[in-house]
């Protein structure tokens, strides 16, 4: 166990590395550069923009700037806003419980409504809920979410008015029933293709569990079929879902991007996206770097879960 938690942090440590080099470089490198937002100032002059660069050390080599950030970044510094000067993760901090709230709400419900689907298709296979439900996820992997969201704040919101169109609370409310209000429809929207995921694998997981000789011993032995499905079959389906958990975060934060833009829903998808559109470099670097470790941690601690459930599996 030891050797394999040093192998995976090294491995974490790199992947960080790289992804850190890339991003740093690529936005950099992008036209117009961190200070094309100064640049748009009324009265702004050439000098003056040297004095800025200068003060915020953007006329130094690129290399030089990336180790310099980087090493702040080690030491617990991940720099300032362009916009205001706040503190990166003070920042992101402010961001940070909406989108845990929306990625926890929806894939609390995605799993459970996507389990069920998988589990019934597959004790079903070739039934007309299986077919149905198949297309239907299809169909969910197909549609784009910001096309779902539009057509939901359309149809529940405009049309209906049964939920509010967006923001995470009504101004001047804000109490714990007006934010669960706010968030049934981006939660809904961001679910509806991990539902579609979700269902998928556990169906295919419960079709290889269902033809294992244990089941078909099981049965011989004339267990109820009940408790063949909850103790044999569905306990040993679940164990390749909790490495697909880890395997969902980037989807989940991507989702999270577009579905907070179309719920002006005020997360770190949102963020980001304001951050780009501001050239708030430091701002889009904490919230990649943040992201990535993250996806790192889901991922292993995923694995360590795995192996501490089935006893057969012996991380070395």
């Amino acid at each position: 166990m030891a050797r394999f938690l040093i192998g995976r942090l090294w491995q974490s440590v790199v992947l960080l590395l790289l992804v850190s080099l890339i991003g740093f470089m690529v936005l950099n490198l992008a036209p117009g550069g961190p200070l094309s937002q100064y640049a748009l100032t009324p009265g702004m002059t050439k000098e003056a923009l040297d004095r800025i660069a200068e003060q915020m050390g953007l006329n130094r080599p690129l290399p030089v700037q990336y180790l310099d950030w980087l090493w702040k970044l080690v030491q617990g510094d991940w720099g300032k806003s362009f916009r205001d000067s706040r503190p990166v993760l003070e920042v992101i901090n402010s961001h940070l419980f909406a989108t845990v709230l929306l990625m926890g709400a929806s894939t609390l419900l995605s799993m459970l409504i996507g389990g069920w689907i998988g589990i019934r298709s597959a004790i079903r296979q070739g039934s007309a809920f299986d077919y149905t439900m198949t297309v239907a996820c299809f169909v969910a992997l197909s549609i784009p979410t910001f096309w779902v969201g539009l057509v939901a704040i359309f149809v529940f919101s405009l049309r209906l008015g049964w939920l509010p169109a967006g923001n995470m609370y009504t101004v001047g409310d804000g109490s714990l029933g007006d934010i669960l209000i706010h968030l049934i429809l981006p939660t809904c929207v961001l679910a509806l293709v991990n539902v579609a995921i979700w269902a998928r694998y556990m169906r295919a997981a419960t079709l290889e569990v269902v033809n294992q000789d244990f089941v078909r011993t099981a049965r011989a032995k004339g267990l109820a079929p009940r408790r063949i499905l909850m103790k044999h079959i569905v306990g040993n389906a679940l164990l390749p879902m909790i490495t697909l958990a880890g395997m969902q975060l980037p989807t989940l934060l991507g989702g999270a991007l577009v579905t907070e833009t179309v719920f002006t829903w005020p997360g770190m998808g949102r963020l980001f996206l304001d951050s780009l559109g501001y050239n708030d470099y430091p701002v889009v670097m904490g919230l990649l770097m943040f992201s990535a470790i993250l996806v790192l941690i889901g991922n292993l601690l995923a694995d360590l879960l795995v192996a501490f459930v089935d006893p057969r599996i012996r991380l070395e």
